[in-house]
């Protein structure tokens, strides 16, 4: 196969599998998994789930209506989500460059 056709065969695979979570393998060896959010001619863009172990970007807003009192939203202890009443972030949005895929295959999502 040449170039061309590998691309246009990553291409298609990203196609068919939009918004179906996958496992992306890179020509380095690196694989990950998420759900297929965009596609474009040059890149890929996939939700990547985050740990419960990994920071979100939303985490200092917490911290600070810890510090001074405020809670969890609206000014009530207890009461509404982290920060300034948006939910936590579960995803990160990685953007891949077709050219790097070598394979992506459908996992199951339960």
């Amino acid at each position: 196969m040449n170039m061309n056709n590998d691309y246009n065969h990553i291409y298609e695979l990203c196609k068919s599998h939009m918004h179906s979570y996958v496992l992306a393998e890179m020509v380095d060896g690196t694989k990950v998994d998420g759900i297929v959010t965009g596609l474009d001619n040059e890149y890929v863009y996939i939700a990547v789930p985050i740990g419960n172990g990994e920071p979100t970007h939303n985490h200092h807003h917490h911290d600070m209506n810890r510090q001074f009192g405020y809670g969890f939203g609206y000014g009530y202890p207890g009461y509404g989500y982290p920060g300034y009443g948006g939910p936590p972030r579960r995803f990160n949005r990685l953007v891949l460059p077709l050219v790097a895929l070598t394979a992506l295959s459908v996992l199951p999502w339960y």
